[in-house]
């Protein structure tokens, strides 16, 4: 079992291989959710995830021999970069066995760092399959992603940092996938202090811990965006600490985290995948649990495919009223467009999109539909911009 020396021991071993990533107060986040919140921006690590010291704490205590021979390891994207750029660092072969959903942006940076890649399954257990096959055929060493002794340990020592620098928490909020970063903190935080709060956060769309510790039987979906900690199968390691060190887990959905990735970005300027703001995720979700507390959270990797980020950012600005589409009925004479964008623009708005429907409406048939898609202030301008329309004469509401 991993206890507070091993952790210890790998801050040591870490010492000038990975960031001592910095631990403060977000002053804005904090007013928005009633809690005194401290991020921990994980983010910041070179391979822009905690995944790296895990990595490195068993890589550095490989023997020759299996030094020699190369590691093996799958892994959906953060824990391959964290095993390559270790692996290439002290000079030993990395294969890594990634799913074929891995997203694009993951796959190169892995390869990047000179690994072996091998894209299998369509599942992390699928992968794992394989690439416990690749282990035995070629006498590599498999380093697990999170149900490994080692592994637990280096990725406690985010939590001996964040004590070490905000002493006050009385709770932690972690995501949780197989287990690995949450069984390394919670063994950390309460061997320094044990009576502190350990929370997990799991997407509603892979419970699998939660089901494990809370013998419940939710579904399992297909995918998330927090595809980070889309893991089918609890580590045994890592649900032993849970169940003995972590006091609670609670679940969010897919527009949660959205919003929590969105809000990262526009108030802290920091890019946070989907697993790395699940944290965020559950204190807009569950405010009443955690308002009063010094609440520490991971902000665990950074790593987002570009066009997924570009979706979750627009769906954000729908979701709190900046952009918006409207339909406007007008009768189809010469000037009606005109005299619709003048109103719009008038009351502050900016058209995005305009679609002129003649066939495909409901409308007389000497009347058009037009769809416009604005950025507005908020819901109270969208309100605004439309009543403006229906003083104009216009037939004008949301859709």
């Amino acid at each position: 079992m991993v206890r507070l020396a091993d952790i210890r021991q790998a801050a040591q071993r870490l010492q000038g291989q990975v960031l001592n990533t910095p631990c403060v107060e977000s002053r804005t986040i904090s007013q928005l959710t009633g809690a005194q919140v401290f991020l921990k921006f994980e983010n910041l690590q070179f391979t822009a995830s905690f995944k790296e010291r895990g990595a490195c704490n068993k890589l550095a205590q490989l023997s020759d021999a299996q030094r020699q021979r190369g590691v093996v390891a799958m892994s959906a994207g953060n824990h391959a970069q964290g095993v390559a750029y270790h692996a290439q660092r002290l000079g030993l072969r990395a294969v890594i066995v990634m799913p074929r959903f891995t997203p694009g942006v993951k796959v190169e940076r892995t390869r990047s760092f000179g690994a072996e890649i091998v894209l299998y399954g369509d599942t992390l257990d699928e992968a794992r399959s394989h690439a416990l096959e690749l282990a035995q055929q070629q006498q590599l060493t498999f380093v697990h992603p999170y149900d490994d002794e080692a592994i637990i340990a280096g990725q406690g020592t985010v939590g001996l940092e964040m004590l070490e620098a905000v002493p006050e928490l009385d709770t932690l909020v972690v995501a949780v996938g197989g287990g690995g970063l949450i069984a390394g903190i919670a063994v950390a935080a309460k061997g320094l202090k044990p009576g502190i709060e350990v929370i997990g956060v799991q997407t509603l769309r892979f419970p699998n811990m939660f089901n494990a510790v809370k013998h419940a039987a939710l579904p399992q979906g297909v995918s998330t965006i927090a595809e980070g900690i889309a893991v089918g199968t609890p580590g045994r390691l890592t649900q032993e600490i849970i169940e003995r060190d972590v006091d609670d887990i609670l679940l969010v959905d897919e527009g949660d985290i959205e919003q929590a990735i969105v809000m990262l970005l526009e108030i802290e300027k920091t890019l946070v995948e989907g697993a790395g703001a699940a944290g965020l995720a559950a204190l807009l979700k569950h405010p009443e649990r955690f308002r009063g507390r010094r609440v520490g959270l991971v902000l665990g990797g950074g790593n987002i495919d570009p066009l997924l980020l570009a979706a979750i950012i627009e769906r954000g600005m729908v979701r709190a009223g900046r952009l918006a589409r409207i339909r406007v009925g007008a009768r189809d004479v010469p000037g009606s467009l005109a005299r619709i964008t003048a109103i719009v623009s008038e009351a502050g708005a900016n058209i995005n999109e305009v679609h002129h429907q003649r066939a495909f409406t409901m409308l007389a048939a000497q009347n058009v539909e037009i769809e416009l898609v604005i950025q507005t202030r908020g819901r109270d301008h969208i309100r605004a911009v439309l009543g403006a329309l229906q003083a104009g004469g216009f037939q004008a509401q949301e859709q």
